[in-house]
């Protein structure tokens, strides 16, 4: 029976939306399934790691019993020694072998390439897109400026660093409306799930706009607004061979974009009542479309997938110009918030068959890379 590691919280400003993907779509699914061992790894919002059965309970977290619970806990430790070892320190230390790993990290230190980084050098099997893909597609401006060299259509847009906000910001504000048009979206360059996004109308809102991207990042990109705006995005899983889900359209109206507070506190909906199940209640699934526009989308988007290096799983998010029927790549979600099951679903895959797919694909992604060689026999030390 192989043991999977499910990461999951993490420093981020998408903790808890990490912890939603990992219990919901991840660990239930992968224990109906009876065929392995789950281990649920949590790391808190100070950094320690913890690992014990009772964290794949949701109500531990929903409850708010979290914090007395990892009190009473001790941190477990990592051993890296050609593979991967929790080591649980309870009243005797014991070691479990870790066969593969299922990152279910949002955001920071962990979407971003950071724990790639570190499950590569361990020599373990992971779910989902490698280190380089992966801070890429994390990185808005990266990911613009890639696209542009692969002639993937891109709104306009320019990027600033917190140096200049800090010394240049009459500079700054003087070159975005000189080279973009109002409305503009101002947003932190390396965060998801709509944190410290702005839409921005005139002058008076971008200064303000510009110190909250910066209160969560040091790099910022502001862009343009696509017009007669239709947003859609399109869950893809695999390797070279690649199945997309059904393109997904949000129902929202051009003036209200996807803020935090629209995803996961008010059921998609501006207005609508707080505590309604997350975002995928107020979508459009299949996007009622045009099947040429339909198609060109779907197209694009595994063009993204293709030439960003992208594996296991991601959702690519594009926007439309209704008018034109021009469709520009916005950006890439490295691991979609709930891994989008609900859209998965509806093409036929059910939750837990999605699951075991990134198991194998992962399994066939680490057997790929293992069999490249990373060293070099050499006499270049004799000589010293």
């Amino acid at each position: 029976m192989e043991t999977i590691l499910v990461i999951f919280g993490g420093q981020s400003a998408e903790h808890d939306v990490s912890i939603i993907t990992a219990i919901n779509s991840i660990i239930t699914p992968l224990i109906l399934t009876k065929k392995y061992k789950v281990l649920p790894l949590y790391i808190s919002k100070t950094g320690q790691w913890y690992c014990d059965k009772a964290l794949s309970n949701i109500e531990l977290f929903t409850s708010g019993k979290i914090d007395n619970f990892l009190i009473k806990s001790k941190p477990v430790s990592l051993k890296f020694n050609n593979g991967l070892e929790i080591e649980l320190n309870r009243l005797h230390t014991k070691r479990l072998k870790v066969d593969l790993v299922f990152p279910a990290m949002h955001g920071t230190f962990g979407e971003d390439g950071d724990l790639m980084g570190l499950l590569e050098m361990s020599g373990v099997a992971y779910v989902g897109c490698g280190v380089s893909a992966s801070a890429i597609a994390m990185n808005k401006v990266l990911a613009k400026q890639l696209a542009l060299g692969c002639n993937i259509p891109v709104s306009k847009f320019l990027a600033f660093k917190t140096s200049d906000f800090k010394l240049k910001l009459t500079k700054v504000i003087k070159n975005i409306n000189s080279r973009l048009k109002f409305p503009i979206f101002v947003k932190p360059a390396h965060l998801g799930s709509s944190i410290g996004i702005s839409r921005v109308k005139n002058n008076d809102e971008l200064k303000n706009a510009l110190e909250l991207a910066f209160y969560y990042d040091d790099l910022v990109i502001v862009e343009e607004e696509v017009a007669n705006l239709i947003e859609v995005t399109l869950p893809i899983i695999g390797n070279d061979k690649l199945t997309p889900a059904l393109l997904e359209r949000p129902m929202l109206h051009q003036a209200d974009f996807f803020d935090f507070e629209t995803k996961y506190l008010k059921g998609g909906k501006k207005g609508a009542k707080t505590g309604s199940k997350g975002s995928q209640g107020y979508s459009e699934v299949p996007a009622k479309l045009e099947k040429s526009l339909y198609d060109a989308a779907q197209s694009l988007g595994l063009k993204v997938y293709q030439e960003f290096g992208l594996s296991g799983i991601a959702r690519i998010d594009m926007l439309v110009d209704s008018k034109t029927n021009k469709v520009y790549f916005n950006e890439i979600n490295p691991m979609p918030g709930s891994l989008y099951s609900h859209n998965f679903q509806k093409a036929g895959i059910s939750n837990v068959l999605l699951v075991e797919k990134l198991l194998q694909l992962a399994r066939e992604r680490f057997k790929a890379r293992s069999s490249v060689v990373t060293t070099f026999k050499t006499n270049y030390l004799k000589q010293f």
